[in-house]
């Protein structure tokens, strides 16, 4: 009895604030958007309404998804943050938006895109479903990232008062785990256009984010279980497309246990630091100018294999590509135990050079393999 006279009350306000607001449809609460301020430096909740709009209707047709539905879902998604229910409740934010979007007559789509906008809100957390919904979750962390990292507001120590660490983290799950063929650069740029011109004075942000998300990324796969110098491998090249790293984990694991990996992964690290030291930018490596049968064995393998290796990784298979390059192993060992690299000749040096950086560009096609070396 007296918890019914502490909860009974508190049911009747929500009803009145629920009958309420569904008498001003959400299009029309968007104007008092205008005075709530987002950030001093990053303008208006309605400012960066319009932002979400246009980033979330560009994602969508990146994903071949309804980029109308998108757009409005973008433009509905904080209306509700001005009626009386999530004024009371603020935790119903998102939630009531989707009751109310319903109550207006919006599209099913539309309505469980403005809910699903704040997901995932924790680790473990539901991912949105469908493109519409993905893309406005998109948007709305990525305007958050992008707008917090352009006026250098960055999450330092433990200290991260916009939930950065949280919104980098919802990003990546996403686009890992829907998956969603979406490019991290493209991303972060297209947000970034949203902002008005000089708005985003940092120097460097874009870049820097980027470097925040892999390290968040690191921590979330280790979390998984995976081995810390796989991973390393594969986010040393900072792939663009993030819905490929797990096959590309794969990939290395089973290269990893192949008998030839830890010597290649051993070359490509002398070849690495041989790489390091050379003067210029590699050229082209000429047939004419090889000398040695070692390294003309190893220009024919690598001519052989490259087309291969660039096939797999262009369908995706990664660990067929991984395996095409083992079999380079016997070659790379007796180019290394025959040929002197820095011939005092410097075009037969440069041409070795060049060949070296030809097959490095091939063995990283999919990860720095040199990193599985001790």
């Amino acid at each position: 009895a007296g918890n019914a006279r502490v909860v009974r009350p508190r049911l009747s306000d929500a009803r009145f604030f629920f009958e309420q607001d569904k008498k001003q449809k959400l299009e029309a609460r968007l104007p008092r958007l205008a005075p709530v301020v987002y950030h001093n430096k990053l303008g208006s909740q309605l400012e960066r309404v319009e932002r979400l709009e246009a980033l979330a209707g560009a994602i969508a047709a990146q994903l071949h998804g309804d980029v109308a539905a998108a757009e409005r879902a973008a433009r509905l998604a904080k209306a509700d943050l001005v009626t009386d229910m999530v004024g009371e409740f603020p935790e119903l934010q998102g939630i009531m938006g989707r009751y109310y979007a319903l109550a207006d007559g919006e599209g099913q789509v539309v309505a469980d895109a403005i809910q699903a906008h704040y997901q995932p809100r924790f680790a473990g957390d539901a991912l949105p479903a469908g493109n519409v919904a993905a893309a406005v979750a998109l948007a709305d962390k990525l305007d958050a990232l992008v707008g917090f990292f352009g006026i250098g507001m960055v999450p330092t120590g433990d200290k991260d008062p916009f939930a950065l660490r949280r919104a980098a983290l919802g990003v990546l799950r996403i686009l890992m785990e829907a998956p969603l063929p979406l490019e991290l650069p493209w991303l972060v740029d297209t947000a970034a256009a949203g902002f008005k011109p000089g708005l985003l004075t940092a120097e460097g942000f874009a870049a820097q984010l980027q470097d925040f998300m892999f390290e968040r990324l690191k921590n979330l796969l280790r979390e998984t279980g995976r081995d810390g110098a796989v991973i390393d491998a594969v986010l040393a090249l900072k792939p663009a497309r993030i819905d490929l790293v797990p096959a590309k984990l794969a990939a290395v694991e089973a290269f990893r246990a192949l008998p030839e990996a830890e010597a290649l992964a051993a070359a490509n690290k002398r070849i690495v630091n041989i790489l390091k030291k050379a003067e210029g930018t590699p050229g082209e490596p000429d047939l004419a100018l090889l000398q040695e049968d070692a390294e003309k064995a190893l220009f024919h393998q690598v001519v052989e294999v490259a087309p291969l290796v660039r096939s797999h990784v262009a369908n995706e298979d990664y660990t067929d590509a991984l395996c095409a390059l083992a079999g380079l192993r016997a070659a790379v060992d007796q180019f290394f135990e025959d040929v002197m690299v820095m011939a005092e000749e410097p075009l037969t040096r440069a041409n070795r050079i060049a060949l070296l950086a030809q097959l490095a560009g091939l063995m990283n096609q999919v990860a720095d393999i040199s990193r599985l070396s001790a």
